[in-house]
């Protein structure tokens, strides 16, 4: 009995280790890569920058805007924020704002350096994160010329730039047809 009893309970701890590793791939792999679409209101924006002045979300109706959550500690950010930056950079038109999270300018600022980091927003109480309800970093939000938030990143996306480039296509501004 005893015999059975331990090839029972191997078979329940592979069983246990099986589930564990397919929720970590979905966790982390699978999940960050689907592109979540979301219809609902943006809540208000407005914070100081890096460059001393206020990003106010309000004030960009009218433009795609992508919110990029991140913060310094972390590494998944690190690799994420040099593709943020060249899609920010091969698409002046769109809106990219950086909000680093919950750390002090100080901080903030040489890394901002180190990245070579534009538009650079600080939410240091976190309370921008939470009410977008951001749980893992990187996040990103992309939010339409009518404040609503039309898609969502958790984590780290290798694809990122081609992602913001189909959101961009979709909801960015309007494109002008010629007429006949």
């Amino acid at each position: 009995m005893v015999p059975s009893l331990r090839r029972w309970a191997a078979r329940g701890l592979d069983v246990l280790a099986v589930v564990i590793v397919l929720a970590a791939v979905a966790k982390f792999l699978v999940l960050p890569r689907l592109h979540h679409h979301v219809l609902v209101q943006a809540p208000p924006v407005a914070l100081a920058t890096l460059s001393g002045g206020r990003f106010d979300l309000a004030r960009s109706r009218g433009r795609l805007v992508f919110l990029d959550f991140w913060a310094t500690w972390c590494d998944p950010c690190r690799a994420s924020i040099p593709l943020v930056q060249h899609f920010k950079h091969a698409h002046p038109g769109i809106d990219v704002i950086s909000v680093d999270v919950g750390e002090p300018e100080g901080l903030v600022r040489p890394f901002a350096t180190q990245f070579k980091m534009g538009d650079v927003a600080l939410d240091p109480d976190q309370t921008v994160a939470h009410a977008f309800g951001v749980t893992g970093y990187p996040t990103m939000f992309a939010i339409d010329a009518t404040g609503r938030v039309r898609a969502s990143w958790v984590g780290f996306n290798p694809d990122i730039e081609r992602e913001m480039a189909e959101t961009a296509a979709r909801y960015g501004p309007a494109r002008k047809t010629a007429r006949l």
